[in-house]
């Protein structure tokens, strides 16, 4: 992936913290094997205590808290572990459902090498209120809440509703393809199909946080071009 320039990233900052936007395909933290570029890493050649607050999932992109000293660090993650920090994400998922602040209070267990299972007896408390925002032929658009942020919470509440996430194979979702969408739409002779997005389909729209004990913030994370350019394509063909 082309390497991000960080500033561009930015979407709030105070002398204590940063709200960036990450791109997908971008690691939150430095992988094992180091080569690749991760968000911390440019964070910290931006500001060198950077540490990052909280995790997404590789391929998500989205609203991320950067803090730029180890005492915001502590006061933030406070405030994740007190489950008093707002997430919304965006996700686009296979078929049309109704949900209508749905609650999915379903335990994950961690089962190693970024593996997680649905496990009422072993998992983890793990709570997700999900609401319809806009309906296609064959895709919802809906806004996820994670009250809990176990790994791959979302996906794995989704695809337990039978409502996997757009693309992500690992939980049963199905790509959007174009073909599957526009009508007539036809590929050239021994031409692959590629989907309209190459990852799934899921944003960290929103963060709600203290910044400091007296003022809270809500940063928005715009859509970055392929969730955008899949809504377009689904208010233009899928509706």
């Amino acid at each position: 992936m082309k390497f991000p320039v960080f500033k561009e990233l930015i979407l709030f900052e105070n002398d204590d913290l940063i709200v960036v936007n990450k791109p997908a395909f971008l690691s939150s933290l430095d992988n094992r094997e180091g080569a690749e570029p991760s968000l911390l890493r440019l964070a910290k050649h931006y500001s060198p205590d950077a540490q990052i607050c909280h995790r997404l999932d590789k391929e998500t992109s989205g609203a991320l808290i950067v803090a730029k000293n180890p005492e915001t660090y502590r006061f933030i993650s406070m405030q994740f572990e007190h489950r008093e920090v707002t997430k919304i994400y965006h996700a686009v998922i296979n078929g049309t459902h109704q949900f209508d602040e749905l609650k999915v209070d379903l335990p994950i267990l961690n089962l190693g090498n970024k593996n997680v299972a649905i496990n009422k007896q072993e998992g983890k408390a793990a709570l997700t209120y999900f609401q319809s925002l806009t309906y296609y032929k064959h895709f919802t658009l809906v806004e996820c809440k994670p009250v809990s942020g176990r790994m791959h919470q979302i996906r794995i509440h989704l695809a337990s509703q039978r409502a996997a996430i757009a693309g992500d194979d690992l939980y049963g979702g199905q790509p959007v393809l174009l073909s599957g969408i526009k009508r007539g739409y036809k590929l050239g002779k021994d031409q692959e199909e590629l989907p309209i997005m190459k990852r799934f389909a899921l944003h960290a729209k929103q963060i709600t946080f203290k910044t400091n004990p007296e003022t809270t913030v809500t940063i928005e994370a715009p859509y970055p071009k392929d969730f955008a350019t899949l809504l377009k394509l689904l208010d233009k063909f899928d509706k």
